[in-house]
């Protein structure tokens, strides 16, 4: 079967994509307005970028040309800044409450019952709950398409990670290896499933000349 994405709906491609592009992990977006309100909001278009320096996408999706951009994606332009903040198995029904819609003047911290603490170099709050966040700084914007399902990618430099040693593999000896079973991250699959990241499976790579 083939699919030309150019004479179909784009929420049929939507449904395609979010079908097999998984498992998908979630970037936990804090930011904050320059009025001083907080906005939280989870993303699955979402992965690591760079590593030196080390840098994280994520893709927030728009509505259309008219209607307005995404509180997040607002927040990163007007401030510059977020927080990425990985979701672990414990509070993900916490996380899975901040996905409705709500007006700006809503915070997703208070629907959410998740804890905002401040962070160290930017103004938006890291997630409490979270036990890896990553305070960022806006390298750019993107903007793939403006129109409803077109998306801009956010890149973001990591100016500081937080990491809490309960997930470490050897906190005493390798601050850098986060134990998977620790952290229990979940990713998103399609529809309304996600997935634990508990059955892996290792294979070595291959090297050459072997």
């Amino acid at each position: 079967m083939q699919i030309d994405p150019r004479d179909k709906r784009y929420q049929d491609i939507y449904r395609l994509m979010v079908g097999a592009v998984v498992p998908r992990p979630i970037a936990f977006v804090s930011t904050i307005d320059p009025n001083g309100r907080l906005n939280l909001a989870p993303f699955s278009y979402f992965t690591a970028g760079s590593s030196n320096p080390p840098c994280v996408v994520f893709s927030p999706q728009h509505r259309g040309p008219e209607k307005a951009a995404k509180d997040t994606l607002r927040n990163v332009c007007d401030t510059r800044e977020f927080v990425v903040n990985i979701v672990s198995e414990e509070f993900v029904n916490q996380m899975n409450a901040t996905a409705a819609e709500f007006p700006p003047q809503i915070s997703e911290f208070e629907i959410s019952g998740l804890t905002p603490v401040p962070s160290e170099r930017v103004r938006p709050p890291r997630v409490k709950e979270s036990h890896v966040q990553m305070e960022c700084q806006l390298v750019n914007v993107i903007t793939v398409s403006d129109k409803p399902g077109g998306g801009s990618l956010v890149i973001g430099e990591v100016i500081l990670f937080h990491v809490d040693e309960a997930v470490l593999a050897d906190p005493e000896h390798d601050i850098f290896k986060i134990d998977p079973d620790k952290l229990r991250a979940v990713g998103r699959m399609g529809g309304i499933s996600y997935t634990r990241t508990l059955d892996r499976f290792e294979i070595a790579r291959p090297k050459w000349p072997s």
